[in-house]
């Protein structure tokens, strides 16, 4: 747990974990959070837990859910308007053409696939996709990019990075060449800053990247 008051909770999501049930049957991050909440605060009953926002199961990081039905529509509302702020860290192997840069695609999806698609140029049912990147820092074989989402698309960050001859370490689906052993992909939701729907104040909430990753325990950032 990152954090956590009357209205809010904030995880740090362990690759392949799922945040919301879906038609695998495994265990939703949703429901260990309210197993969580009851036994800590011995609840009776059901206990209320809304989810504001996912990420992909193969990415780690923070997740966010409202406690409260008065916190939900609110953040829910902060989300819709792009008011809060996400930070991604990623790993990649080959060096992006430039240290830093804003990249500009358009998405296209293919449920089937459950993949998007980065064009250059609008193509029909696309969406525009923005992000910057910088490097942060450069290992011995990968580098590590820091990203800021200015939009919220399917498999953004992956799609995007793979289009510029970047993909993510682990990431078959967007063109690594291995997989990693434990199905994860080196994308880390690192920092989340938006303001408290109830108390009306700045969260800034920063996550470690999983401990036990060689690649992310070299970092050290």
């Amino acid at each position: 747990m990152l954090y956590e008051d009357n209205h809010i909770i904030v995880v740090n999501k362990r690759p392949g974990d799922i945040v919301q049930g879906d038609k695998t049957g495994d265990k939703p991050l949703s429901d260990v959070v309210k197993s969580f909440l009851k036994e800590k605060y011995n609840k009776p009953g059901n206990v209320y837990l809304g989810v504001v926002h996912r990420l992909d199961r193969p990415t780690s990081g923070i997740v966010l859910f409202a406690k409260t039905s008065k916190a939900l529509p609110r953040l829910n509302k902060i989300f819709q308007k792009k008011e809060a702020q996400k930070t991604y860290w990623s790993v990649v192997k080959n060096a992006p053409p430039k240290d830093n840069d804003r990249l500009t695609h358009f998405l296209k999806r293919n449920p089937k696939q459950n993949k998007s698609y980065a064009h250059i140029k609008e193509v029909p049912n696309s969406k525009e996709a923005i992000l910057d990147y910088e490097i942060l820092k450069e290992l011995d074989n990968y580098f590590l990019l820091e990203v800021a989402l200015h939009t919220g698309r399917h498999h953004q960050i992956r799609s995007q990075l793979s289009a510029i001859g970047c993909p993510i370490k682990g990431d078959l689906k967007y063109g690594f060449d291995r997989s990693n052993k434990d199905a994860s992909i080196h994308l880390h939701a690192r920092e989340l800053k938006f303001i408290h729907p109830v108390k009306k104040e700045e969260i800034h909430i920063v996550a470690p990247p999983p401990h036990l990753d060689a690649i992310w325990k070299a970092i050290k950032v």
